[in-house]
């Protein structure tokens, strides 16, 4: 998988978590582990889940061996992102100067275990909403949202709008400032791009097909109220889910005609894989 996050991007992002760690230096390991020792070491699944972030994880050790200067960390990785893992896998054996690998190992099991959560839950909901697509969206962690959107692809989910930037879609609070649903669509047409717009109930749905709008987003529905909008909009594609659908929920909205739901959880709420380094030999 391509990373979306531009390597020099990735690098600083890592450095930045390096020195927030260990901001002069690793003061346990200077006291405790010789200049000179090396090991081996394993990073390990401890729960059932999918890989994400790997090249995150990669960049830690990298970034560390770089800056401490001590020799290389090699890690030949065992899994890829999108793997699947149960508790006691080997994701990565790790060898290099120990002083370094130990430096990088908090960094790398943060975002390696961040990232996989990412990716674990998405594969929950897109293995539970099938044949619907599961969308990430714009909850995301500040600085990490170009990761994050990568574990969702490795968890088999799909991308929404990466930002601002990049779609129109009016939603509640645009449509109280611009004067309602038709007034935001009129003004929003002149971008010439296409329009989604965020409704609640039927009345609005039908005002914004009426004002022209490309898609609809129907927001904290609920499954009655997905089969009428489906039925309105003729083409469950220009229908988008979203708002409150957790995995009790979601099947239904799937079985009452949804086929498109953004699902915020996966990126906001996902608990972190469990994932452990452990040294297995030193020299």
């Amino acid at each position: 998988m391509v990373m979306s996050m531009p390597a020099k991007e990735l690098h600083a992002l890592v450095e930045r978590a390096l020195a927030e760690d260990a901001p002069t230096g690793d003061l346990t390991a200077t006291l405790v582990v010789p200049e000179g020792a090396t090991c081996r070491a394993e990073l390990r699944a401890k729960a059932h889940g999918v890989v994400g972030g790997i090249e995150a994880a990669q960049a830690s050790f990298d970034v560390a061996a770089e800056q401490d200067g001590l020799g290389p960390v090699e890690v030949a990785w065992r899994v890829r992102d999108g793997s699947e893992v149960r508790p006691g896998d080997v994701l990565a054996n790790i060898e290099g100067p120990a002083r370094t690998i130990l430096r990088a190992e908090r960094i790398a099991i943060n975002l390696l275990a961040h990232l996989s959560g990412v990716a674990t839950l998405t594969r929950a909901f897109v293995t539970a909403a099938k044949p619907a697509t599961i969308l990430c969206t714009r909850k995301t962690t500040p600085g990490l949202r170009a990761l994050e959107r990568d574990a969702v692809l490795a968890g088999g989910g799909s991308l929404h709008r990466a930002s601002l930037s990049d779609a129109v879609l009016i939603k509640d609070n645009h449509l109280r400032i611009a004067g309602g649903v038709a007034a935001a669509v009129a003004k929003a047409k002149a971008g010439g791009i296409p329009i989604e717009v965020e409704v609640e109930s039927m009345a609005q749905l039908e005002e914004a097909m009426a004002a022209g709008a490309d898609r609809i987003l129907l927001d904290n529905p609920t499954a009655d109220l997905v089969r009428q909008a489906v039925a309105r909009v003729g083409d469950p594609q220009r229908l988008e889910i979203s708002g409150g659908v957790s995995l009790d929920s979601v099947q239904s909205l799937v079985e009452a005609g949804a086929r498109v739901i953004s699902v915020g959880r996966i990126t906001h709420s996902a608990p972190s894989l469990d994932i452990s380094l452990e040294v297995t030999d030193v020299s």
